[in-house]
């Protein structure tokens, strides 16, 4: 397994596409029911095959991925062969950006001296998806850009 297995809410909310899936291999609902019952080793494996291919379609597609600390925020914009990232930092030991009340003294002192920013760029050593996934098994979730590009465009001005 090349990512990691869905959660059983995961594999509730892709029903239709594990059903597909399965009948693209000519397995229904009966033939499944016998499987799992029969040969759990396989019905194992395509619970794991089917988990690595919907990661790796929703990596491919990934653009964006933020993380959340209590003193740290890490953007990332993701490219085909690198990731670009910005990472603000509280050097006021007091805020915790997982509040609203830090988001928003965030957005108060974002560019006095009580926010550290450094901007990086890191090239992909291995995988750009496996890269992106260990992201998020790290605390990255997926994101829309929009904080790194409104930091970002402030940057660039």
């Amino acid at each position: 397994m090349k990512y990691s297995r869905l959660t059983k809410e995961q594999f509730e909310e892709m029903n239709t596409e594990f059903i597909n899936f399965l009948s693209t291999q000519a397995i229904d609902k009966v033939e499944w029911d016998k499987i799992k019952a029969e040969q759990p080793e396989i019905a194992e494996q395509e619970l794991d095959v089917f988990s690595d291919l919907v990661w790796e379609g929703v990596l491919t597609k990934t653009e964006y991925l933020e993380h959340f600390s209590k003193n740290h925020i890490f953007l990332f914009q993701c490219f085909d062969t690198y990731v670009k990232s910005i990472v603000l930092k509280s050097l006021v030991l007091e805020t915790n950006f997982l509040t609203k009340e830090g988001l928003q003294w965030l957005s108060d002192n974002m560019f006095t001296e009580t926010i550290e920013m450094k901007i990086g760029k890191k090239e992909f050593t291995e995988d750009r998806n496996q890269s992106l996934f260990e992201l998020i098994q790290q605390g990255s979730f997926l994101s829309n850009g929009q904080l790194f590009k409104q930091v970002n465009s402030i940057i660039e001005s």
